[in-house]
């Protein structure tokens, strides 16, 4: 029982750990335009403007929460389905291709360089880049 206790106790701190670790720069026409921070601490040109939460994909703006994104990549505005970021980097809204997010960080709209992130090594970093774009740029 306390072998038990005790994992199940590591587990929650690693699964806690894990969800929060991502640090992301986006950078637009050069300059630096956004930053998510280890907490999921959202900046855009330098002042907190909202949140996302990797673990369970919401975002926050103001302290409300605004929409999601799903463990699937389904991007719900104010709860409705708007799009969708698929996991091979492409950014769905209303069913159409909007833009990609590829993995070496190059961000895309309509096919046109956009921005780049400092980073998209895997799933949750490219969700995040997503919450971000949807819910803050006004672009996509």
């Amino acid at each position: 029982m306390k072998k038990t206790l005790a994992l199940l106790i590591l587990c929650l701190i690693l699964l806690t750990s894990l969800s929060y670790a991502m640090e992301l720069t986006i950078r637009k026409g050069g300059s630096i335009w956004a930053e998510i921070d280890s907490s999921g601490y959202i900046r855009i040109n330098g002042s907190i403007v909202g949140e996302f939460d990797p673990s369970n994909g919401y975002v926050r703006k103001n302290g409300s929460i605004v929409g999601e994104i799903d463990s699937s990549g389904y991007i719900r505005k104010n709860g409705s389905i708007y799009g969708e970021i698929e996991s091979n980097g492409y950014l769905r809204v209303n069913g159409s291709i909007v833009g990609e997010i590829d993995s070496s960080g190059y961000i895309r709209q309509n096919g046109s360089i956009w921005g780049e992130s400092s980073s998209c090594q895997n799933y949750d970093e490219m969700k995040a880049i997503a919450a971000i774009l949807v819910f803050f740029s006004g672009d996509f």
